[in-house]
């Protein structure tokens, strides 16, 4: 199975693909997607919109995660989120790909096994199951790569939203 997972942000959007083959996690790809603060909103959706397509098509997953959107006081950042969600979740729903959230809390059980873990501590797991030489950067591809791997390891598509 190989799932694209993403951690939305209006400004930078994580990515990043992992596929299962057997028992192990192999790293496809990583990055980041990000957009000019001088740039109408609607304008960085649409970058985002496009991008994602491209992902889509290049990568091919059977799945796609996503981190649940969480802020607890920066109301601003809050909505932008809730926006690049909006528009990741189109464009997956538009590909046909089943989709499933995860909450930054799922993310550090499934990765780390441990709700509290650091960030710190989720990228470098991130590192070891993907046997990876360097943590992957910039952070927001270490969270899609997480939002990935949880995806797989909760056993394909019976998270997927709405199922």
């Amino acid at each position: 199975m190989r799932v694209l997972g993403f951690d939305p942000g209006t400004a930078t959007t994580g990515y990043g693909v992992v596929e299962s083959q057997g028992m192990r996690l192999v790293h496809v790809a990583h990055g980041s997607i990000t957009t000019s603060a001088q740039d109408h909103f609607a304008a960085r959706l649409n970058t985002l919109f496009t991008e994602c397509q491209r992902l889509l098509d290049v990568y091919q997953p059977d799945a796609v995660a996503i981190e649940k959107l969480y802020f607890s006081q920066n109301v601003t950042t809050g909505i932008a989120v809730a926006q690049a969600r909006g528009v990741i979740a189109l464009c997956v729903e538009i590909a046909g790909k089943p989709i499933a959230e995860f909450s930054p809390l799922e993310v550090k059980n499934g990765v780390v096994g441990y709700g509290k873990a650091t960030k710190k501590q989720v990228q470098e797991m991130v590192k070891i199951l993907l046997a990876l030489d360097l943590l992957p950067r910039p952070d927001d591809a270490a969270d899609a790569l997480a939002l990935a791997i949880c995806q797989i390891n909760a056993g394909g598509f019976h998270r997927a939203v709405g199922k």
